[in-house]
């Protein structure tokens, strides 16, 4: 949505700095701005409006699926950056893992500037009507960003006031315990869950629904199964959100952005100059034979063989997760110089993988492409408007899916298997949608396996396997198929690849960083 992502006439009086720590950033914010700005709730609303796109281009670019699905063995990778994330030999100088890092560090100090500059508003005598749900949906992006920050780095710093930070000069800043950092990010959750609004007339927009949902989750992770299932059970019960009844069209046009299903998605929209705001994952995914003078593509990332034998026969999802042999999307119509191949998709895309490459077919080394967030060849090729890698379809972090699985994983607690009621109408009603038969009783494989190909190519699985322990995760990792349609390969998971390491260039700066952990409470 336009309203979400404008940028209003703030912006021209904000600018934004650094030091020389990434995760210390943080937004210049002078007296004058106080003064003139944050009158009137649109002001405010466009001061976060920046904190749901552009901030998110680092991770949500490549970063995300080198961490989320490469590492997870949902995805097979080539190029120079990406491979060390499938055989696990990723180094602290991975442009990936340092650009997720200042990502989350920054979208953690922006978060912190504008809710002290909020905060003084309110002290001046501004509108708490207004400034009170900004400073919540401030709290729910710091929320977010550390609990990614505690589960992809574990023990890692904190930064609650970068602008003291700086103006200190002291920055020798420690790592903190995981467990610190995640009930940090509980803590900023629980005060955005306080804060936000039921529901938000923007789509979009995060509600008190958001936080629940993402406190689920948190909790899911922590084990803290009690506690996973009351929050999953606020969201479920309040009746806001429900799963969208066509499965592959959430992820094939940015019509279907921020529908019933989206509880928090990273906004996108096409600009004259989109870059950082288009979601750049149409050409990482797409395959090479659907490129148009519209739409690059590249393939960057395609389907694992491990992924590809994770479907039950007749599942819905396969085909609109996944292009295959006789995969097919009639509306588009992508051209190039050959006849041949113009002739053969003269009625449409059509995913072949016995044509001649060039004349219309697609052979890759796992004989399959990504199909969720690939929009198409463009506008004047059948499909919606693409501009060379940008499209506009939301990236969904957070969906009502999750919920009910999470709701279900935590019904079944530390059990061997629940036939509880509840749990398996949440649990079954995920299953519904993809066409497969219920289940009468469930195990914690059974929900893995769900949650694997319901959230496939979302950059959750690595969660999903990490959070089981060290002894399941070298189980799980070890058994997968992480080569090609001709050379199956497998992998070694040691203990220290459990999480990734701290970019080097950061602890070159802060060589406390290196130092071991400590308390943060």
């Amino acid at each position: 949505m336009k309203n979400i992502l404008r940028f209003s006439a703030l912006l021209a009086v904000i600018v934004f700095i650094s030091c020389r720590k990434t995760f210390t950033e943080r937004s210049a914010l002078d007296s004058t701005t106080l003064d003139n700005y944050y009158n009137t709730a649109e002001e405010v609303r466009g001061l976060t409006s920046t904190l749901y796109g552009l901030p998110w281009a680092g991770f949500e670019n490549r970063a995300m699926d080198a961490i989320g699905d490469v590492m997870a063995g949902n995805e097979y990778t080539g190029g120079n950056d990406d491979p060390p994330f499938l055989n696990f030999s990723y180094a602290a100088t991975s442009v990936r893992i340092a650009d997720a890092w200042k990502v989350f560090y920054k979208i953690g100090g922006w978060t912190s500037e504008y809710m002290n500059a909020l905060e003084l508003k309110k002290s001046k005598g501004g509108n708490a009507t207004f400034l009170d749900p900004a400073i919540a949906e401030c709290h729910f992006f710091k929320g977010t960003v550390y609990f990614y920050i505690a589960r992809i780095w574990g023990d890692a710093p904190i930064i609650n006031d970068p602008g003291g930070t700086i103006l200190s000069g002291n920055f020798n800043i420690p790592r903190y315990f995981k467990a610190d950092v995640l009930r940090f990010a509980l803590e900023e959750l629980k005060k955005a869950e306080a804060g936000l609004p039921e529901t938000d007339p923007v789509p979009g927009r995060v509600t008190k629904y958001s936080a629940k949902g993402m406190m689920a989750k948190l909790y899911l992770y922590r084990k803290d199964y009690d506690s996973a299932k009351t929050k999953a059970l606020e969201v479920i019960n309040s009746n806001k959100f429900d799963l969208f009844t066509d499965y592959g069209a959430m992820f094939n046009s940015s019509a279907n952005n921020n529908n019933i299903e989206s509880m928090f998605a990273i906004q996108h929209q096409l600009t004259g100059n989109p870059w950082g705001s288009g979601n750049q994952k149409n050409p990482d995914r797409g395959p090479g034979n659907l490129q148009t003078s519209e739409a690059n593509m590249w393939e960057l990332y395609i389907p694992s063989m491990d992924i590809l034998s994770a479907f039950e026969s007749g599942d819905k999802r396969r085909k609109g997760s996944i292009m295959e042999h006789g995969w097919s999307y009639t509306q588009w119509k992508p051209r190039n110089a050959n006849a041949t191949y113009n002739t053969f998709m003269a009625n449409g895309y059509k995913y072949d993988t016995i044509q001649p490459v060039g004349d219309g077919g697609q052979k890759n080394t796992t004989r399959s492409n990504i199909a969720k967030y690939v929009v198409g060849p463009g506008s004047a090729f059948g499909g919606e408007p693409v501009l060379g890698m940008n499209s506009g379809i939301n990236t969904m972090i957070l969906r009502y899916a999750d919920i009910l699985l999470i709701y279900a994983e935590a019904v079944l607690g530390s059990a061997a298997s629940t036939s509880d009621a509840s749990a398996l109408t949440a649990f079954n009603k995920v299953r519904a949608r993809a066409g497969l038969a219920p289940k009468a009783s469930i195990t914690l494989d059974d929900i893995l396996k769900e949650r694997r190909v319901e959230f496939a190519f979302e950059g959750d699985y690595w969660f999903d396997i990490q959070r089981q322990g060290f002894a399941k995760a070298k189980q799980m990792i070890e058994g997968q198929n992480r080569g090609t349609f001709t050379n199956p390969a497998y992998a070694t998971f040691t203990q220290n690849y459990m999480h990734l390491p701290i970019p080097a260039g950061e602890i070159l700066q802060d060589p406390a960083l290196a130092q071991p952990a400590v308390a943060y409470y």
